[in-house]
């Protein structure tokens, strides 16, 4: 059986898998951005996807073609914005850590009374060492 496939084959067979995956990833990147395009009415999204439906390739080079811009300046908005995010998370937990931190939440458990002066000092040492 493996006598019978040559390297014409396996070659074309590889090539095949390959503009199929990049025409599924494509098709993929286009569906999310058809739903992420908030300037675009739904009825205008149901024309898109319905037309993906029905010519999906002419209708995948239409819109790159008249949306590419758009496409690219919303994987952008949306990167920034996910740093944006991470950036205000990690300020966020590095404020809401460390010895400070720990001091000022030992002292509002010792002025509410949860806790006594002795557990506060060693909350103190333990967060100072």
């Amino acid at each position: 059986m493996l006598a019978e496939i040559d390297f014409g084959e396996i070659l074309w067979t590889t090539v095949v898998i390959f503009f199929m995956i990049a025409y599924l990833m494509i098709l993929f990147r286009v569906i999310f951005d058809i739903f992420r395009n908030h300037e675009m009415s739904g009825g205008m999204k149901a024309v898109w996807l319905i037309a993906l439906l029905f010519l999906p390739v002419l209708t995948l080079f239409i819109y790159v073609i008249v949306h590419g811009k758009d496409m690219a300046s919303r994987d952008v908005a949306q990167q920034q914005a996910a740093e944006s995010e991470f950036k205000q998370y990690v300020q966020k937990a590095a404020a809401d850590s460390g010895p400070s931190a720990e001091i000022a939440k030992a002292k509002e458990l010792l002025d509410s009374g949860s806790i006594s002066q002795e557990e506060f000092e060693t909350l103190k040492r333990k967060a100072l060492s």
